[in-house]
């Protein structure tokens, strides 16, 4: 069973920026898509960007151009870097590890980290 430890949440203002990181037990983690999932308060959990093994990515459009997702497959690791935050990227941002071809939102989770952008 693959175990996640995720920081790096926190309160930022409007505007600023916050880089979250995920560090990942085991030897697979090189085989394994990454990904960013967020649950704002009262609504359900969603993806936010993944990144496969070979490095191709996916963002949500809603972060597009704002936050960018990498990974270091030596340290077992995976980031999110989230630039130019608004109000609406609050909620608690989950990290997530998955086979390919698992279904998106499956797999194994971080305990999560609380994002807050407000001034």
């Amino acid at each position: 069973q693959v175990q996640l430890v995720e920081s790096g949440g926190g309160l930022v203002q409007p505007g600023g920026s916050l880089r979250l990181s995920c560090a990942a037990s085991g030897s697979i983690f090189n085989l394994l898509v990454a990904g960013w999932y967020r649950q704002p308060p009262g609504k359900e959990r969603s993806l936010v960007a993944h990144i496969t093994s070979d490095g191709n990515i996916h963002y949500t459009d809603s972060v597009k151009g704002r936050f960018t997702i990498s990974r270091d497959n030596a340290k077992h690791t995976v980031y999110l870097q989230m630039d130019s935050l608004e109000p609406e990227d609050t909620a608690v941002y989950y990290c997530n590890l998955r086979t390919f071809r698992s279904p998106v939102g499956s797999g194994s989770w971080g305990q999560g980290t609380q994002v807050t952008v407000s001034s």
